[in-house]
């Protein structure tokens, strides 16, 4: 396995590391890192437009967040569905054999949403197209940590890495909401879509070009693999029920939001308030890549949910502009913790053979939450008060923390020998460096 640094470092340099959390700077210095990191940064933007944009299209031919919320909700089903078979996939073939078709596909289907929304076509229609679109949503984000669960195997730059990993999809969900509404609102109702597709198809294909940083696959020779499920990991089992009370924060986050910035008359301003919500996030999600955490991090999880659990129980009380970025804000700075922390512990929960899976099962999972929450926020909003969208949000993180308490147990690591795994299958002996 080729290394990440340039030279041995002596005994003094790796005692005093141990004291201190490596950087981000040391983290881009490693080498070949930045030619699957624009790529796939450029592939993954499209994920934050596809949700919002769908809303806000659908919205607009039918007049019914209703409709828009349960059109929007088949995508993200779909795609929590395929998601995890997508990872298998790809640790099992290889991540370009799995995306490149993926793309195409998704491209294809997108755009055909989008026609049959600009000809009114009738609801079960939409919801024909919008299967494969979810489906074939390319799984950029756990492709990508997997490349550096590659390249940085044993290094204490892996929770650095996943720590900027989550800084990298919240500025997306900076920059998505604003592109996709900005889109939507200016230029066409169907620009948005039209651009996740475009921007689908060449970032897709630009990764896939990058084979030299995928893992590598399993050779089938005289070894028998056997490739077991993540899912089979109790661990695992307990991030999923994390990860979609966060995809019902995303979700109805955005129905909630394009509903009270519709009802206030200033469409335009849900854009700036769900950027707020993903910059805090973001922000977050910096200071805790910089962090040399001390705490176990199932703990770490269960404070940091407790607290995205409060957070996200004010929405629904917010009747301001003010006021509700102020709130979104908070509970974008919960969130990053969460997911840091999440993805950090598939690392001693999962082993290498089975970790993209294992990540696409936690996108999944998000998508799952937020096409749920869609759906429940968007039928509250069309027949409740302005705001009652919020109460999804509060819903769903607080079961996920139940959850979390009552089964904290299982997300204790598993032992790590040097060739042998336990808990999922059988994993091949491999040198050590």
């Amino acid at each position: 396995m080729a290394s990440t640094v340039t030279s041995e470092p002596s005994k003094e340099s790796k005692d005093s590391s141990a004291s201190a959390r490596p950087g981000y700077g040391q983290l881009l210095r490693t080498r070949g890192a930045w030619t699957f990191l624009l790529p796939g940064f450029a592939a993954r933007q499209p994920f934050a437009m596809l949700t919002l944009s769908i809303v806000l299209l659908v919205q607009h031919t039918t007049g019914s967040y209703g409709a828009a919320g349960a059109a929007a909700a088949v995508t993200g089903v779909s795609m929590a569905l395929f998601a995890p078979y997508s990872g298998r996939l790809a640790d099992r073939y290889g991540q370009r054999a799995v995306l490149i078709p993926g793309v195409l596909v998704h491209t294809l289907s997108g755009l055909t949403l989008t026609a049959l929304a600009l000809a009114h076509a009738p609801l079960w229609a939409l919801f024909v197209a919008a299967v494969p679109t979810g489906a074939s949503v390319p799984q950029i984000g756990p492709m990508v940590r997997a490349r550096w669960g590659v390249k940085l195997k044993g290094s204490p730059l892996l929770t650095t890495a996943a720590a900027f990993e989550s800084v990298t999809d919240e500025l997306t969900f900076v920059l998505g909401p604003l592109l996709a509404t900005a889109l939507c609102t200016a230029v066409n109702p169907a620009a948005g879509l039209i651009t996740e597709a475009s921007l689908t198809l060449v970032g897709g294909l630009l990764f896939a070009a990058r084979k030299s940083t995928q893992p590598t696959v399993a050779a089938a020779g005289h070894t028998r693999v056997e490739h077991a499920s993540a899912l089979r990991i109790p661990g695992v089992r307990v991030l999923i029920m994390a990860f979609l009370g966060i995809g019902a924060v995303f979700g109805g986050m955005q129905v909630s939001l394009a509903a009270f910035t519709e009802s206030i008359g200033e469409p335009g301003l849900n854009g700036v308030l769900y950027g707020t919500f993903a910059a805090g996030n973001m922000l977050s999600g910096l200071v805790c890549g910089a962090i040399a955490w001390r705490a176990a991090p199932q703990h770490r999880l269960v404070v940091a949910y407790a607290a995205l659990a409060v957070t996200a129980s004010g929405l629904w009380a917010a009747h301001s502009v003010l006021v509700l970025a102020g709130l979104g804000l908070l509970v974008g700075m919960c969130i990053a913790p969460a997911l840091i922390t999440g993805y950090t512990l598939v690392e001693g929960l999962v082993p290498a053979g089975a970790r993209t899976e294992a990540f696409t099962w936690l996108t999944g999972a998000v998508a799952l939450g937020q096409a749920a929450a869609v759906t429940v926020a968007g039928q509250l909003e069309d027949r409740m008060w302005g705001g009652s969208g919020f109460l999804v949000p509060m819903g769903g993180t607080l079961l996920a923390l139940g959850t979390l308490l009552a089964l904290r147990s299982r997300l204790s690591p598993r032992p790590r020998g040097r060739t042998v795994a336990r808990g999922v299958g059988h994993r091949v002996p491999v040198t050590v460096d």
